[in-house]
């Protein structure tokens, strides 16, 4: 047993045709935040403070749909949602709507360990993160030409989009964004301490051209976030899939309950899912790793105590 650490960056129809210019600084997001809980983990944090520590990384890059790149509602505003949840105790905190407050995820922490309750949405949590004098920012901090130009696409073609969608072409004079690049991902890490201490958290933007007042998975317990004391577990994708398919839960309780080994109950989980809707990050009590996605592509990585590290995006690439 040791410690582990996964993370993720979103997952949807990445090709493998995407420029480097938008591959790379991802990837080295990834390796940046992994190196942060690494280290906070050799330095003995717990898995909740690593958790919240390198989500709020995620969140304050602008090439992932969490924080600063916040994706847009159909109105062109932002509306962030949040999740953290301690697998010991099972004490878990969950915000959504949110438009100033700069790091929902702290904000989700604050609302398990200062609230009697879960889940505070919008104006309510906006309240609350006021209240705790927790650093909020105006909206159009969180808006990015990109995402302005994400929605126009969305709405040209009348839809709502996941992660990495493959943008229509363009036309006209119309700027264009390269293809699989139409959203930016949901953020989410999983931890594991030496002990067997487990914890996770997801942060996300939506999808785009979603409507003012969606929820998705990111916040609801056991949907796109969930640990216990087996294992701990964010998803990412189509949230309306993940909430349908109860994914984080499902892992646990296939663990649980039939005594799967983590990798083969995330398995069974993400197969046993839509295709192209559902990927996911987990570690276990033992310090065991898997990441799933039955989408073309997912942006993570990972790292174990044993010297194990890999960062990748599509399916079979080689260990860093």
């Amino acid at each position: 047993m040791g410690w582990a650490i996964a993370l993720h960056g979103g997952a949807g129809d990445i090709p493998r045709s995407l420029p480097l210019e938008r591959r790379e600084p991802r990837k080295a997001a990834l390796r940046h935040c992994l190196q942060i809980g690494v280290d906070a983990l050799n330095s003995h944090r717990s898995p909740l403070d690593v958790v919240e520590l390198v989500v709020r990384e995620l969140e304050n890059n602008p090439h992932f749909n969490a924080g600063v790149g916040s994706v847009l509602t159909s109105n062109g505003t932002v509306e962030m949602e949040a999740c953290i949840m301690d697998g010991n105790t099972k004490r878990c905190g969950a915000v959504s709507g949110l438009s100033t407050v700069k790091n929902a995820i702290s904000l989700a922490r604050l609302v398990m360990e200062k609230t009697p309750h879960i889940y505070l949405g919008f104006d309510g949590a906006e309240a609350f993160a006021r209240e705790q004098g927790i650093e909020t920012v105006d909206s159009s901090h969180f808006i990015t030409p990109e995402n302005i130009e994400r929605l126009k696409q969305a709405k040209e073609a009348n839809r709502v989009q996941i992660d990495y969608t493959q943008p229509i072409k363009k036309v006209g004079d119309k700027i264009p964004v390269p293809d699989g690049d139409s959203q930016i991902g949901t953020v989410g890490c999983v931890a594991v301490d030496g002990l067997g201490n487990l914890a996770t958290a997801t942060s996300t933007g939506g999808l785009v051209n979603k409507m003012v007042g969606r929820i998705g998975d990111t916040p609801i317990i056991g949907a796109g976030t969930y640990a216990n004391n087996l294992c701990a577990v964010s998803a990412t994708g189509r949230g309306e899939a993940i909430i349908r398919g109860t994914v984080a839960r499902d892992v646990a309780a296939l663990m649980e309950y039939k005594g799967l080994s983590l990798n083969d109950a995330a398995t069974y989980v993400v197969e046993g899912a839509p295709s192209g809707t559902t990927g996911l990050i987990a570690v276990s009590a033992k310090g065991e790793v898997t990441m799933p996605f039955n989408t073309t592509g997912m942006f993570r990585a990972c790292a174990s105590e044993d010297g194990y590290t890999e960062v990748g995006i599509w399916p079979g690439e080689l260990r860093e």
